[in-house]
């Protein structure tokens, strides 16, 4: 799907819009305070972007981009197991670095088609990786992608609450609890 390009100062507006939005909290984003912090009219927010999640939708696009990447390394890896811890790890590191990530894979409804699209072909080839790895006896098999991408969110939430980066030690413990027992 194509589409026309901006004018310049549309574009202009836009690329404001978005390095506004980008110093914002995306789990509490306001597009009042986005048009005020990027010097525009709240209606030219929203000309660019209906709602908070679409605009969220466009800050994670890179995020989203990085982590189909990852996860399609990880499917043609010759060893499920490192395959899916490297892309474990790359995951979290992902949710970190961009706070709306995890509102964007959970969100039930996406408004951009481009990125509903990527999210799904993106989740497909993650839960490809996930069984592969149960598959080869390297992850228990009773769990499911859903539940993994919870367990990762919980990763983040923890790692944002305290005041050192642990997020090392808690992926050390989350791969230890996803291994089966003998």
């Amino acid at each position: 799907m194509t589409s026309t390009p901006l004018r310049a100062d549309a574009a202009r507006s836009r690329e404001r819009i978005l390095a506004a939005a980008r110093r914002a909290d995306p789990k509490d984003l306001r597009l009042n305070e986005v048009a005020r912090e990027a010097g525009v009219g709240v209606g030219t927010v929203y000309r660019h972007f209906a709602t908070a999640h679409a605009l969220v939708e466009e800050l994670t696009r890179d995020a989203l981009e990085r982590l189909n990447g990852i996860a399609r390394e990880a499917a043609a890896g010759p060893d499920p197991g490192p395959a899916f811890e490297t892309a474990l790890r790359s995951v979290v590191d992902l949710h970190l670095e961009s706070g709306g990530l995890q509102a964007v894979l959970l969100a039930a409804q996406d408004v951009s088609p481009e990125i509903a699209e990527l999210k799904a072909a993106t989740l497909a080839v993650l839960h490809e990786v996930l069984r592969n790895a149960q598959r080869a006896g390297a992850v228990r098999a009773d769990l499911t992608a859903d539940q993994v991408e919870r367990l990762v969110c919980g990763i983040e939430y923890a790692v944002r609450l305290t005041p050192q980066d642990d997020r090392a030690l808690f992926v050390d413990v989350l791969l230890a609890g996803l291994r089966p027992t003998p």
